[in-house]
């Protein structure tokens, strides 16, 4: 029995019988392989894909070696999008140095084909590190941002953004937001759902924020969503309402900010919280030795913007919490009360003030007062 691979070897071995059809087998092609960064490239970003196409053959050996000769591990694995193998390192490229790029193919009859290209990754004017908050491990309230501030302006805002990546359980519809050069937030539409598990992965080496400046190293930050604490305090009845989930755990009554000095409507996130403070009017501009000044010291200061507004022990106006706002902002509680309060507070919680004359929070987190069309028009990747 004659197979058809047989036939075909006897076919091109021995020329045209009487009969027969004279057709040879197919010549093979030789293999190419090319490279996605052309020899000689300069300022290549150290985490730039390394990519190796083949055609008329498959792959055999990929290397990469530094400027001494000294050979990088790594791993090949196919680019889903465009086909193409990709080499990537164990460990990431350095910035500033030499590498060289080889990869060899054969084809059907085994010929071989290499291609090589030496490249050098960038050299940065300078290196930064962004800032993260909340902090890893940490737990926080229902209205916590993740908040990311920038050393200098980003200028590929862009770039940056599509680095930044936030994975939860439960799943949210979470967006970044710029609210300036140097700074981003993400938050959801709503507040976080109580009990979400949050991870940013901040995988920002090799990523040029503009201007010289790339990331200096990748960061991952986890935190955890607590319970859903969000209180309304409304200066026209006086009255705050604590909700522990969608219980209604406490109704205090309260002094707000008077007609002079009106509290923020809006919510307020909590993002810091003293036990003893000392109240300065001239952390706001108004000089402690002003008719309007003051320096005065309370306790169980929860703090709810950057505008000098607190929730604070107040014993100097229990006769008009209730009924009158008195207050330069703050919103004054019992002793007694705030210690509660206090107690029951953890960064991120929300406090929606309502009813008062001022107009809406603007604070460095004023993230919910923003409407969710506008928060996602704030995004680079629309």
């Amino acid at each position: 029995m004659i197979t058809a691979a047989a036939m075909i070897f006897l076919a091109g071995c021995s020329g045209e019988d009487e009969g027969g059809s004279g057709e040879s087998a197919p010549e093979v092609g030789p293999a190419e392989v090319t490279l996605s960064l052309a020899d000689g490239s300069a300022d290549v970003s150290p985490v730039a894909p390394l990519e190796i196409t083949v055609t008329e053959g498959e792959l055999a050996e990929v290397t990469l070696t530094d400027a001494a000769g000294a050979q990088l591990p790594g791993t090949v694995a196919e680019n889903a999008e465009s086909g193409a193998a990709v080499w990537t390192p164990e460990a990431p490229l350095a910035y500033g140095t030499q590498y060289t790029l080889t990869a060899s193919a054969v084809n059907a009859e085994d010929e071989e084909a290499t291609a090589t290209s030496t490249f050098t990754t960038v050299s940065p004017a300078s290196v930064s590190t962004p800032s993260i908050g909340p902090l890893d491990g940490q737990t926080v309230g229902v209205g916590m941002p993740i908040r990311v501030y920038f050393d200098d302006p980003v200028t590929d805002k862009a770039a940056v953004e599509s680095n930044l990546t936030v994975t939860s359980d439960p799943t949210t519809d979470g967006v970044w937001s710029w609210f300036s050069d140097t700074e981003v937030h993400f938050r959801p539409s709503q507040y976080w759902p109580a009990h979400t598990e949050v991870r940013l992965d901040a995988n920002l080496y090799g990523i040029h924020f503009g201007e010289g400046i790339w990331g200096e190293k990748n960061r991952t930050v986890s935190f955890s969503i607590g319970e859903r604490h969000v209180s309304v305090a409304d200066a026209s009845t006086h009255q705050m309402q604590v909700y522990d989930g969608d219980q209604l755990v406490k109704t205090f009554p309260i002094s707000a900010g008077s007609p002079d000095n009106p509290s923020y409507n809006g919510p307020h996130v909590v993002t810091e919280m003293n036990r003893d403070r000392i109240m300065d009017s001239s952390t706001y501009g108004v000089p402690v030795d002003s008719p309007d000044g003051y320096r005065t010291p309370v306790e169980y200061a929860v703090r709810l913007s950057d505008s000098g507004e607190f929730v604070h022990a107040a014993p100097w106006s229990v006769a008009q919490q209730g009924n009158t706002n008195v207050s330069h902002g703050c919103i004054n509680m019992s002793t007694e009360n705030a210690r509660w309060f206090f107690e029951f507070s953890v960064p991120g919680d929300i406090v929606e003030i309502q009813g008062s004359s001022a107009g809406t929070l603007r604070s460095p987190i004023y993230d919910w007062t923003i409407p969710w069309e506008e928060w996602k028009a704030g995004s680079a990747l629309k």
